[in-house]
């Protein structure tokens, strides 16, 4: 999978600083809390925070090496230098196509060895990127649709360990400063958090929704689709500043989810506490997906839990969402797996996240030798979860019933390698801002038993993960 020049990729590739500085301390007693101390201190211009499977966190900064592609053309930074081509309507191609001529420098061992796995880069996927990968790339506008950067300094911090790799020693010893520096005291004002007003933050909008939800479950039964997990924008009061890494930090310690992250990236800020990923590929060629779809709240109260489990479980609406998905996901991951590799390894378990419970399965597979993680992601993204089936008339459908362009929301926030590894988070569950604006945004999945009613709560549910945690500038 590759578009634009070859040469034009492997003279951008070798102004790409490696991470050659690198040293390990003891780890961190609370890797969350330290990861976004590190994003508040402002070392760099874009950063990302981002926590992997088993409770690891990777903090990764820079201002210096980027890559963006929209609809017509693809532009890399490195050195103070720029370098762009056409996309020719296939910016995932072209997007793909420069990272790897980072691997062919890994390859002459110029960072290969500082690096296990390769080079590392972290970057988002728009929601509208589908409209290119499956429907009308007439809908995919003229916005940014993929961003990378790969940063001057990482700091993974796992259990046993607190791993830093920079391009030289000054980002090394600011990164060292600040991880001897003492754990912040008290809360500060900004850290109070919002105790009146959540939910009418949550209830905005839900009217025009409803609305929307009863167009869909029209099409539907008028034979256009089966499924589309249609949306709901609440905008954020403009008096209001959000302060992303505190609302991270409040409303991760609340939720469950299966990856989050926090990062001020290629001009969007999020803080975000995904259910799930759309996939995972290692660096052994083995994919993963997790689709989740069936919803019903999760409290306080064990045995209230316990009874809406049991109907989660037993409801014929919500069974009839969750195996359309995972079949639909069975189907994408077959598209660029070996034959007979393909296998679902989970089907239907109940999976808490925050304020919600889901039904959730997960498919595997083994990539084939002609196809790499890139492949997969045209494949798969967007998630099922956050599309409908068949996703080509579920993007047909949101266009004509959702409120504008989703931007990041159903998109994907990920961790690469330049050794084939990619795992890409589903953006849901999330503060989403850019410019001064910011908003949530949730959705429910719309088949033809969907009541708007119940549509409705569930965007609600949904929107309880992350409404109660937002946390405001003092100023």
């Amino acid at each position: 999978m590759s578009t634009g020049s070859r040469n034009t990729w492997e003279a951008w590739a070798r102004f790409v600083p490696p991470l050659a500085c690198v040293s390990t301390r003891e780890p961190c007693p609370d890797p969350m809390a330290t990861a976004t101390r590190l994003a508040r201190a402002g070392l760099a211009g874009q950063y990302v925070v981002y926590e992997a499977d088993g409770g690891v966190w990777h903090f990764a900064a820079g201002s210096d090496v980027s890559v963006t592609a929209d609809t017509g053309g693809i532009t890399a930074r490195a050195a103070g230098r720029t370098w762009t081509s056409r996309t020719d309507g296939r910016p995932l191609a072209a997007f793909a196509g420069a990272l790897s001529a980072l691997r062919d420098e890994d390859d002459e061992g110029s960072r290969g060895e500082q690096n296990a796995g390769g080079s590392h880069f972290y970057g988002w996927a728009a929601f509208e990127l589908a409209h290119l990968l499956h429907a009308d790339p007439a809908s995919a506008g003229d916005r940014p649709l993929l961003h990378a950067m790969v940063p001057s300094v990482e700091v993974t911090l796992g259990g046993d360990s607190t791993v830093v790799r920079a391009v030289d020693e000054a980002w090394a010893r600011k990164v060292a400063d600040l991880l001897a520096e003492p754990a912040a005291g008290q809360p500060s004002a900004r850290d109070e958090p919002v105790r009146e007003g959540t939910e009418g933050i949550i209830a905005a909008g839900s009217a025009a929704y409803g609305r929307a939800v009863a167009r869909t479950v029209g099409d539907i039964r008028a034979g256009l689709l089966e499924k589309a997990v249609v949306s709901r924008k609440v905008p954020l009061p403009a008096e209001r500043h959000p302060d992303f890494p505190a609302t991270y930090l409040a409303g991760r310690r609340a939720n469950t989810p299966a990856r989050s992250y926090l990062l001020d990236l290629g001009g969007y800020r999020a803080a975000g506490f995904s259910p799930e990923t759309v996939l995972e590929v290692g660096d052994d060629g083995r994919v993963s997906t997790q689709p989740l779809a069936g919803t019903r709240a999760l409290g306080a109260d064990p045995a209230e839990n316990e009874r809406r489990r049991a109907e989660l479980l037993s409801d014929p609406k919500e069974i009839h969402e969750h195996a359309v998905s995972v079949r639909l996901a069975w189907d994408e991951m077959a598209a660029v797996c070996s034959p007979g590799s393909v296998v679902v390894e989970e089907y239907m378990a109940v999976r808490p996240r925050g304020s919600v419970q889901h039904l959730a399965s997960r498919v595997t597979g083994r990539l084939r030798p002609d196809t790499g993680p890139w492949d997969a992601f045209a494949s798969l993204f967007p998630a099922i979860t956050a599309t409908g089936v068949s996703k080509r008339a579920a993007l047909q459908t949101l266009a004509r019933h959702e409120d504008g362009p989703r931007g990041l929301y159903g998109g994907a926030v990920f961790r690469g390698s330049t050794g084939g590894a990619l795992d890409a988070a589903l953006v849901l569950r999330t503060l989403i801002g850019t410019g001064d604006e910011a908003w949530l945004r949730a959705g429910a999945g719309v088949t033809a038993q969907s009541s708007p009613e119940r549509e409705i709560e569930e965007t609600c549910e949904k929107l309880r993960s992350v409404a109660p945690h937002l946390r405001f500038s003092a100023d």
